[in-house]
Parts: structure tokens; sequence; C-alpha cells
């Protein structure tokens, strides 16, 4: 995937997707749109949805399809959109198998430290994108990209979203942006998981989706390179990520804004 990680060295590019494979119709129908966005707003986009959410809050939480179905889906997405696609690994082994459909292989944050999972990433020679620990200061994460670096891969994405305050809340610094930039690798912004309220609403994590467009607009006022977005056709009955997922409708506005930002970055 060296064209796609070329291009991210040296323009914006979006992650946008539901949290969770729901249905294959879902992920068609989510595809599909973000796949005319951007087209029409020359944006590059990756489309992103996890097979399996290994770290929800309750045993009752939905975790996905499963890999062999959720990767059958995301193969057809690609073949129907052209769209690349990103999706989480849990476990060393989890790493070939999904090469073989993954353009990229998302680190989990809680896992981002992990050596074995993040070597096992590397060694595809897919891009890496590691998501940041809530637990660690952005200056951490420097030993995450070496670790891959060592294992043979240059291709590596670190993705801020946000960090522990207090409880059942999250804080984005915005100096992470340009500090975790220093290491030579590109930034995203989680612009959705940082409006997370983890457990807050006991068995389950709420949100606050009003305040992802002030994240993702600051954030690439300070630098990042990436957005991530959890986007779905109706949040309010999304399986997993509802409260901090947004509905379709607001996608395209809040791209035409980030696009307008980076324009100005660069000029």
């Amino acid at each position: 995937m060296a064209d796609l990680y070329q291009a991210s060295l040296s323009g914006p590019f979006i992650l946008a997707g539901p949290c969770a494979i729901e249905s294959r119709e879902i992920a068609l129908e989510t595809a599909d749109f973000l796949a005319v966005v951007s087209d029409r707003l020359g944006l590059p986009l990756v489309y992103k949805s996890s097979f399996d959410k290994a770290n929800r809050t309750s045993s009752a939480g939905f975790r996905g399809p499963g890999m062999e179905r959720g990767l059958a889906i995301l193969a057809e997405v690609k073949a129907a959109t052209g769209l690349p696609v990103i999706t989480d690994i849990h476990h060393p082994e989890q790493a070939a198998p999904v090469a073989e459909v993954a353009d990229v292989i998302q680190i989990p944050a809680f896992l981002c430290r992990q050596t074995d999972l993040l070597a096992a990433a590397a060694e595809t020679g897919r891009i890496v994108n590691i998501k940041k620990g809530q637990f660690l200061a952005p200056w951490d994460m420097e030993n995450a990209v070496e670790k891959v670096r060592v294992a043979g891969n240059e291709q590596v994405w670190l993705t801020e979203r946000g960090s522990t305050y207090g409880y059942n809340n999250l804080v984005v610094d915005m100096r992470s942006i340009p500090q975790m930039r220093a290491f030579g690798v590109p930034v995203v912004m989680d612009a959705t998981h940082s409006v997370q309220l983890p457990g807050g609403q006991g068995g389950s994590s709420g949100g606050q989706r009003e305040f992802v467009s002030v994240l993702a607009s600051a954030a690439v006022a300070a630098g990042a390179d990436g957005v991530f977005m959890e986007v779905h056709p109706d949040p309010d009955k999304a399986l997993c990520d509802g409260p901090n997922s947004l509905p379709l409708d607001q996608v395209e506005p809040l791209l035409k804004r980030l696009k307008a930002l980076w324009e100005l970055n660069r000029a």
C-alpha cells in the first residue's frame, strides 16, 4: 500500500465508517455514500469498520460478525466502491488473514503497547494505524512507532483519541498533534471516539456527537493529517458507539469545513 501511504504523507485523508460491521446492507449503504462524497470533495477516504470489537463495556455489547464474515463484507465493500479499507486486530495471529483484505491494519488504543501485536501487523507490509492509548502521553507513542519500524515496516499512522480525564470522560490535548507528528509519521484525529463517555451509560459508553465538528476542526488547525470518524445511517439505532457516531447527512458539510481548513493551513 505504498501509494496510499505516500498520499497520506502529502495530503489530508479521511477514515470513516460504522464502528462495527452490523450487516452487509449497512456496510454497502454507508460505503457507497462515502465513496460519492470522497470523489465529490477530492478527499481520499479509507472505509473503516470492525469485524470484532473485543473491548465492549459489558459482555452484552455487540461485537460484530467475526473475522471470516466481516472480512468477506469488507472485501465486497472494496470491490463495489474501490475504497481502501481499515479494520482492527486484537491478536497477532489475526494479522496475516486480515492483511489479505485490509489495506490498513489498526491497533486498538488499549493494545497500543503490545509488542507481538505491533510486530505481527508490521510484518504484513500493510500500513499500521496505532491508536494512542487513553493512558499514555503523546511522546510515549514514539516507542510504539519504533516497534513497527524495528519489524521492518516504515508505514505507520498514529491516531489521537483522547486521554482519560477523571471518570467516564476524555479530554484531547491538541499539543499531541505536533508532538506525535515529530516522529515523522502522519497523525490522525479520531474525532468521534474522543467525544465518547467511556462506560457512561452503565452497560455501554455514551457520547457527545455535538462536539465532533469542534474537535475535528481544532485538530486540523493544529496540523492533523487525517480525521477518523464513525458514521452510521441511523446512529440512534446503531449497535455500537451510536452516541458518538455522526449521521450521514452531517458528513459532507463537516468534510467541506475540514477541507477548507486544510487548504488554509497549506496557504
